[in-house]
């Protein structure tokens, strides 16, 4: 405002030395109005877009943690073998996929209702699972079998490393996740490696696929990882 007053007021001398008319300094008085006020609009539609901008950073944040926290609470359901945990996480009407391998087969691999996880536990019922990388063989498990080979074979809820909708591990396999499950979100837990003379290639990881239903994180897909030839 002081600097307005000054610019008005020097202009009107201006004016004045030069002769000019009392109207113009008059105009010229109300364009500056004019500008100011543009510009305080402006300014102010920037500090508005700035607060709006801080809380979808927090709102991010928000739904990252939750993501987190949920793919946490299940990770230590499977390390508990706790199916009635597990099913209380899983998709009401999508289920849950389980992939052997990091490339994911949506025509092929398996799916299952949480209705159905507490009783394949205890089933003997032998399920194709997909192929054996390498040979082509089919992995012929029941669900415990399967579970213990391609879900937690080992300490996942101890990770090395956790990726939160990033992929750690790596191998030749093509992984597909953002394709096979376009409106998912993921959390990786990742072990590097075990034994020193593998230099890495020991590696295991399970993603952990969710998507939201009424507002909360829901598990569909259980996708498990390693190194491939």
């Amino acid at each position: 405002m002081v600097k307005r007053i000054v610019i008005s007021f020097l202009l009107l001398l201006a004016g004045c030395a030069n002769g000019q008319d009392p109207s113009n300094v008059k105009q010229l008085e109300q364009t500056i109005e004019k500008q100011q006020s543009a510009i305080e609009q402006l300014q102010e539609k920037n500090k508005q877009l700035q607060k709006e901008n801080e809380q979808l950073k927090t709102e991010e944040k928000q739904i990252s943690s939750s993501l987190l926290s949920v793919a946490l609470d299940v990770v230590t359901a499977l390390k508990n073998k706790d199916m009635n945990t597990l099913a209380s996480y899983v998709h009401s009407t999508v289920g849950v996929r389980f992939s052997p391998y990091g490339h994911v087969d949506v025509q092929n691999d398996l799916q299952f209702s949480a209705s159905q996880l507490p009783s394949l536990w205890a089933s003997t019922q032998v399920y194709q699972w997909g192929v054996y990388d390498g040979s082509g063989d089919p992995i012929q498990f029941t669900f415990r079998d399967y579970f213990d080979r391609f879900v937690y074979d080992v300490d996942f809820a101890n990770p090395h490393m956790i990726g939160n909708n990033v992929v750690v591990g790596t191998g030749n396999m093509i992984n597909n996740i953002q394709q096979a499950y376009p409106n998912g979100s993921f959390i990786e837990f990742h072990f590097t490696g075990f034994d020193p003379q593998y230099s890495g290639m020991d590696w295991r990881s399970l993603r952990l696929v969710f998507e939201q239903e009424s507002g909360q994180w829901k598990l569909v897909g259980i996708i498990h990882d390693e190194w491939t030839t």
